[in-house]
């Protein structure tokens, strides 16, 4: 029915959001299922830890790429487009942009052809609306109450070319977008982001 991300860098809210969201949406009389890219298949959660928590095994930039792109090629198959086939509003937390701007724009892989890559590995089911939730990165970092995965352990100044991608990059996701300042206060931002859906379920 509707495909609808929520992206951005960590520490700006993505999972309270989404679960604000969807609590919102079932409100509405709407049938949600709430995903999270990479992870939710079996496959996806064994390149989630390798991604982010086997240091012990060295990537290369290509090699990363390429491993989101085969959890999301999978995630596709297996959940997001079965669940939009059943009419359900499929929410997930990141997609294919992040996979741009993190590997693309902030780690100097080719740009175009991660968009190249990511439709073919998606088979062209791409987001109905993509909202980023931006937000300084250190302000970001200091939300972040966990250890630091592969990714967060790259410093302040990968992550500030990681949101000035995200803004950059956003406009080429189709469908509806949207950037929402997240630092602010929970009930504010989720306004913001209800106001966005709405707008694009109504038409």
């Amino acid at each position: 029915m509707m495909f609808i991300t929520l992206d951005g860098i960590d520490g700006g809210g993505k999972s309270t959001q989404l679960a604000m969201l969807s609590q919102w949406l079932e409100s509405q009389g709407f049938n949600v299922a709430n995903f999270r890219d990479p992870g939710t298949t079996p496959l996806g959660n064994a390149v989630r830890e390798i991604l982010l928590h086997r240091e012990d095994i060295p990537l290369a930039n290509t090699t990363e790429m390429l491993l989101y792109m085969a959890a999301r090629a999978q995630l596709v198959a297996e959940n997001i487009r079965p669940s939009i086939e059943q009419g359900n509003i499929v929410l997930c937390d990141r997609f294919l942009l992040a996979n741009v701007v993190y590997q693309g724009s902030a780690g100097g892989g080719d740009v175009e052809a991660l968009w190249q890559v990511g439709r073919i590995a998606t088979g062209g089911c791409m987001p109905d609306v993509t909202i980023v939730l931006d937000i300084d990165p250190a302000q970001a970092s200091q939300r972040i109450q966990r250890g630091q995965d592969r990714l967060e352990k790259r410093g302040i100044e990968y992550f500030h070319r990681v949101r000035q991608g995200f803004l950059d990059q956003l406009p080429r996701c189709g469908g509806v977008t949207g950037i929402v300042d997240a630092d602010r206060a929970v009930d504010v931002v989720h306004k913001d982001i209800v106001g966005i859906v709405a707008q694009a379920i109504q038409g």
